[in-house]
């Protein structure tokens, strides 16, 4: 195991596998007043409801649960719900220092919360944020350059990917720089709409991820989302890593079997311990 993951970290540190972030990373990160952070589909529907429980069939998947809430409340409510549960303040996880101190050019955070950007406070980096449901264009994603004087992002075009040093990918959105997410079914309907019409994914990060590998970590590949979110964001990968405790369900297999990724049996939390320790 150490080997395994003194390579990984060894081609993440020289761009040859990219870090994927999942939910998943999020389990036993509580925040500053002692609250649990959402680590899965249920949890997130769990704090997304007052704690209560939903019907079986919104609890499939968190995406039909913010729907059935957005039907009765409103878009603006659901947005300014999922800005409410990530921007409660909790510590970067270990596991996000530790990418960060490896330095990849590009990481992929599903995740709506804003640790990386906090990590990243002194470095330049472009930030992409995706998007749904906008009336004014097909694109769904907006770009934003970081400055490290004002601290500040401002908005660019896709010509500053070419001369990036890091680039932060969003694809699911964030709390900064302003409040955006993809979070009910009508909003992944649209964005997974468009990214497959080649509209969601900048064309500089289309050339770029040809023939990398992934480490898929906090991912979920049970459930359908996930694995079409994954999907579109990885064309053209060459193999990588999936970290899940077994069993794995057969979709999963599945998916790992397609994408030739290699199964790494053993829970997050005793990952990232290896992972932390090990070094180059």
């Amino acid at each position: 195991m150490k080997e395994l993951i003194k390579n990984i970290k060894k081609e993440i540190k020289e761009n040859k596998t990219v870090p994927y972030l999942g939910i998943g990373i999020f389990k036993n990160v509580k925040t500053k007043e002692g609250e649990q952070m959402p680590y899965d589909s249920d949890s997130l529907i769990l704090m997304m409801n007052n704690g209560r429980a939903m019907s079986p069939r919104l609890m499939y998947e968190f995406s039909r649960a913010a729907m059935h809430l957005e039907q009765r409340r409103g878009y603006e409510y659901i947005q300014q719900l999922t800005n409410w549960i990530y921007s409660k303040p909790f510590e970067p996880t270990e596991i996000h220092k530790e990418i960060v101190n490896l330095n990849p050019k590009y990481i992929i955070d599903t995740n709506r919360d804003s640790k990386f950007q906090e990590l990243l406070l002194d470095v330049e980096h472009i930030l992409i944020v995706g998007k749904a449901r906008i009336l004014d264009n097909d694109y769904r994603y907006e770009i934003y350059k970081f400055d490290i004087q004002t601290k500040q992002y401002i908005k660019t075009d896709d010509e500053e990917l070419k001369n990036a040093q890091k680039i932060l990918f969003k694809p699911m959105g964030s709390t900064l720089p302003k409040p955006s997410f993809i979070i009910s079914d009508a909003d992944y309907v649209d964005w997974i709409t468009e990214v497959m019409g080649g509209f969601a994914v900048p064309a500089f990060l289309k050339k770029y991820r040809k023939g990398k590998k992934y480490l898929f970590l906090g991912a979920d590949f049970s459930k359908d989302t996930e694995r079409m979110v994954a999907n579109e964001l990885t064309l053209d990968l060459d193999g990588g890593y999936y970290v899940k405790e077994p069993p794995l369900s057969k979709k999963e297999e599945n998916f790992l079997k397609r994408h030739n990724l290699t199964h790494i049996p053993i829970s997050l939390e005793e990952f990232n311990k290896y992972f932390i320790k090990t070094s180059l």
